[in-house]
This record gives structure tokens, C-alpha cells and sequence, in this order.
């Protein structure tokens, strides 16, 4: 072994000694991890937000979960959950930005029924965030209603209780916006974002955070945001989405790190998986 080499895991033995140090729990092995965190939200350690009942009826025109009823998009989901919820615990992630090429392939759909998913998972607890600033729908998907969303906290206007809504759903909160925001990309850059992340990931229990941001063609917002998020998940639309689209959208994620692509609106039919994903 080389003198390099021999640093190199000096440093890194030292590196997991003081994880330890700082976290105990992480001696452990995932699952027992996941259990002692379970055993910690079960004690009552979880901070409650505004909460606010949804309609059943709007989930199920909306094709939400968990209203949603078509076997095989219930699949789809379940699939995607799994292989997302495997592919970030392997690497200790916890933020995914979701994202489309161009307007009108479902990408917020995908959003939000793959945040019900994941909190349909008893070991996981969800922030829902809605990124895409200047045509923010998720609000309009659940039909929820508020006095504050993240538009007004990114312009001071709200403080960051006052914008998360806890949903009839377990484990999953929301961070609505209702007003759209012209500059979209420098807010996402702003000190009050990184405010809003740093209070976001510190929360207890520890939560996956999807944000819903616009398409990768539409604004630059998803490059402006990138350094803050562990992954991309991008949503194609099956006879929506053009070939030339696509490998334009592969250059701009070229530097980004692509969990996978959802193929949405999918003809397909039998016992095969409704969407395709694909891991990079």
C-alpha cells in the first residue's frame, strides 16, 4: 500500500469514528436504524403542522393517492417508491428534485403521488415541496386552501411554520405555494431558500423532501437549484415529449446526478411495469 493510499483510509477511519461519536445509531445496521427512528416517532416526538383535511373526491378526480384506483398505476408507484427508497439509502440521501422536459408531462402528478407512496411506507416520513415558483399546481392538485405558502416566505412575508400543511395523510407535510413568482431563479439562490432548507432537513423525524420544480426547458431554475438536492427524477410524457427535447434535457442534467426517468401516460397495459425507469 502506498503512502497515499495508506492516508487515505487513516483519514477515512477517522472520518467514521467521529460519525459515531456524533451518532451512535449509526453503528447500527439500516434496518435497525429505521426501527429505532420508528421507536422515536412513536414516543411523540414529531412536530405537528396547520393541518388541513383533504377531499376524497378531488384526490380521485385528480388521480391522486390515495384515491387513485387503477391497478396498474398503483403498481407504477409502489415500484418507483422501492427503487427510490433503496437507491437513497444506499447513499444516505435524502432530497430529490422531480422534473420534466417541457410543459404537460406529469410531472407534478408523479410528485405528489410519489410523496403519497413513499408516506404509505410506515419508516417514512415526507416533505412535499412545490419548487416550481412561477406555475406553482400542487395546491390546485390537492385543493388545498392557505393563508401562506412559499412564495410569501421567500419574500419575508411568512415564517416558516405558517407555510407547512400536515394533510389527512400520514407522515406527509406539504409546502404549498399560491402565488406565482416572476423571479423565480434568484429567490431559489436567495439566503431565505437556504434558510428554508437548513429549518426543512433539521426537522425530527427526518424526512425525504420532494421538490416539484419546472421542466428543465422551461427556466433555469432546476440548474440553479441543483447543488441543494441529492438527485434528479425526470418525468417524460409517453407521445409527449420529442426526441430532440429530450437529448437537449440530457445536456442540461449532464452534470446533475439522474436517479432515474419516469415514463408517464404509457400505453402498456399488461403485467409489465406502467413506466420505465432508469437508473444512470
Amino acid at each position: 500500500m502506498s503512502i497515499i493510499e495508506e492516508a487515505v483510509r487513516k483519514a477515512a477511519e477517522r472520518r467514521k469514528r467521529l460519525a459515531l461519536a456524533a451518532d451512535p445509531m449509526m453503528s447500527r445496521p439500516p434496518r435497525a436504524r429505521r426501527i429505532a427512528s420508528t421507536a422515536a416517532v412513536d414516543a411523540g416526538t414529531v412536530r405537528g403542522f396547520q393541518t388541513v383535511q383533504l377531499d376524497d373526491e378531488t384526490l380521485a378526480g385528480n388521480h391522486l393517492l390515495p384515491q387513485l384506483t387503477d391497478p396498474a398505476a398503483l403498481r407504477a408507484y409502489k415500484i418507483l417508491r422501492t427503487r427510490l427508497l433503496r437507491r437513497l439509502e444506499a447513499n444516505q440521501w435524502r432530497s430529490v428534485a422531480i422534473t420534466g422536459v417541457t410543459a404537460g408531462e406529469g410531472k407534478t402528478l408523479t410528485a405528489i403521488n410519489l410523496a403519497m407512496a413513499l408516506s404509505q411506507d410506515v419508516n417514512t416520513w415526507v416533505f412535499l415541496v412545490d419548487l416550481d415558483l412561477q406555475r406553482p399546481r400542487i395546491a390546485d392538485y390537492l385543493g388545498l386552501n392557505g393563508l401562506h405558502g412559499l412564495s410569501d416566505y421567500l419574500v419575508g412575508d411568512a415564517a416558516f411554520e405558517s407555510i407547512i400543511y400536515s394533510p389527512n395523510v400520514e407522515r406527509l407535510s406539504v409546502v404549498p405555494s399560491f402565488q406565482p413568482i416572476t423571479q423565480a431563479s434568484e429567490l431559489l439562490s436567495s439566503p431565505r431558500m437556504g434558510e428554508l432548507l437548513q429549518a426543512l432537513e433539521a426537522e425530527h423525524p427526518r424526512r425525504i423532501i420532494l421538490f416539484d420544480m419546472p421542466p428543465v426547458l422551461a427556466a433555469d431554475d432546476v440548474l440553479a437549484f441543483a447543488p441543494h438536492v441529492d438527485g434528479v427524477l425526470l418525468v417524460v410524457g409517453e407521445g409527449t415529449t420529442g426526441r430532440d427535447a429530450l437529448k437537449s434535457a440530457k445536456e442540461v442534467l449532464a452534470e446533475m446526478n439522474l436517479l432515474g426517468v419516469v415514463l408517464n401516460r404509457s400505453n402498456e397495459r399488461n403485467d409489465g411495469a406502467y413506466y420505465s425507469y432508469a437508473k444512470t
